[in-house]
């Protein structure tokens, strides 16, 4: 017998692992999603035969639950993760450092590694070290840090532009999609005392080996059906209806019910179209919190370029690159996808320009590009890729649950305590789910004493 019925609104990791959740729980569960895929901001799509994602995710070690996650979905073969973080540096002139972490505890793992990075000075480097130190005692749950930016916190603690350039915005860019001067103070501390400054193993970095609608549509899919959820694919909700029997659910593809909880796992802009106003949410709360692009740059040679599989940038337009050669399954020459963060300049950039700039900026860090041919460029372009964590967006990020009953959100933009992450988001979607699943408790005792006093 069902515990109670759910609808969850969204496909995406949240919708995914709240979905799970409430099955396990003993729910009976239809899962909504209007495009033809599941995975939300983490999918992959055919061009010229290839299969390209939409942009590079990466996982920490320390993403307990989205690990989790592909451990559920029977996908842990779809990705790697490394013994050990290592991250190739790359500049001009085709200089390389390294990021390495030893068997050490934090921070001391880092300080060998530190102390022989190419790309800032010594007194630099002490400098880094001093406020490395002075991060880890920022508490990240306290307001008063939220409403600061990162980069006037790095200024006051010492820190030069080629330590901020080097280290501080190699690290924060990428994980919050801002540059330190546009970024939180307690979302960046949350990042670097998290994933570098807690466990010594907690950044090492892991990343899918398969393409990622493999892992989070295709693994997903099986997942789901095997926990007993029903999928409606194409299937946009119109409405979300406060009923006297629970929650009425409307959808383009014809499908309505009263239902004891809604999961609404969509977008920020989405979910405040649907959010009714009895929910108690702010509707400003989307344009609040904003959001922040990601720009990438598919770049196809005919021979290998790259000899390690990712690497970072410094003193160059480029931040990160990623070999995808396997996964995209090309058989001869080198696929590279260059990911650009906080790239809202870039969103409006022409092909043709962007290729002006970027192939002379891989070539200056990367020997090989300068003899090598280019088969192939072209350029994906997520204008909403995350929210925004700038100073006090904190507080416009909602809870799980909201004043109408059995209505419950997730996303990675609720309030994780995580930036926009893939594990930003598996967590919500358990935020969520417990939610629900404590309304069905309530319900269902409200019912058996209903029917004892009856």
């Amino acid at each position: 017998m069902s515990a109670g019925r759910v609808v969850v609104i969204g496909g995406g990791l949240a919708g995914i692992s709240a979905a799970l959740d409430c099955a396990r729980g003993g729910a009976e569960v239809t899962l909504l999603e209007s495009r033809g895929r599941l995975g939300g901001a983490a999918y992959s799509f055919d061009r010229d035969g290839l299969s390209v994602d939409n942009g590079q995710h990466v996982f920490l070690r320390c993403c307990t639950a989205y690990r989790e996650l592909l451990e559920d979905l029977d996908a842990l073969p779809l990705v790697t993760l490394q013994p050990r973080l290592a991250v190739a540096v790359l500049g001009p002139g085709a200089r390389r450092g390294w990021l390495r972490r030893a068997n050490l505890p934090a921070p001391l793992h880092m300080a060998g590694s530190l102390l022989r990075y190419p790309f800032i000075g010594g007194r630099a480097r002490l400098a880094v070290a001093r406020a490395m130190q002075q991060l880890r005692r920022v508490d990240f749950d306290d307001p008063r840090n939220d409403e600061r930016t990162f980069g006037d916190w790095l200024r006051e603690h010492g820190q030069g532009a080629d330590a901020i350039e080097g280290i501080w915005e190699l690290i924060a860019r990428p994980t919050l999609n801002l540059t330190v001067a546009e970024a939180s103070l307690a979302q960046a501390a949350q990042v670097f005392r998290v994933g570098l400054l807690g466990d010594p193993d907690a950044g090492d970095i892991g990343w899918a080996v398969a393409p990622l609608s493999e892992i989070h549509d295709k693994a997903a899919r099986r997942a789901l059906e095997r926990a007993g959820v029903d999928v409606r694919s194409r299937s946009t909700v119109g409405s979300i209806t406060p009923v006297r029997e629970g929650l009425q659910v409307a959808a383009s593809d014809g499908f309505e019910a009263c239902v004891d909880a809604v999961v609404l796992a969509v977008a920020p802009a989405a979910a405040a179209k649907l959010l009714p106003p009895q929910s108690g949410v702010d509707d400003q709360f989307a344009s609040k919190l904003g959001r922040s692009a990601i720009v990438n740059l598919h770049v196809i040679y005919d021979r290998p370029v790259l000899d390690v599989p990712f690497a970072a940038c410094v003193g160059s337009p480029l931040q990160w690159m990623f070999d995808r050669t396997a996964s995209s399954g090309l058989e001869a020459g080198q696929y590279l996808a260059v990911s650009l963060s906080a790239a809202d300049d870039e969103l409006g950039t022409p092909v043709e320009l962007l290729r002006e700039r970027y192939l002379p900026a891989l070539a200056d860090v990367l020997p090989e590009a300068r003899t090598a041919h280019v088969e192939n460029f072209f350029v994906t372009r997520e204008h909403s890729a995350t929210f925004r964590a700038a100073p006090g967006a904190r507080a416009w990020r909602p809870q799980a649950r909201t004043e109408l009953r059995g209505l419950v959100l997730a996303g990675a933009w609720t309030d994780t305590g995580w930036p926009a992450t893939m594990e930003g988001a598996v967590r919500s979607g358990h935020a969520a789910a417990a939610a629900a699943l404590a309304t069905l408790a309530e319900l269902g005792n409200a019912r058996t004493l209903a029917t004892v006093r009856a």
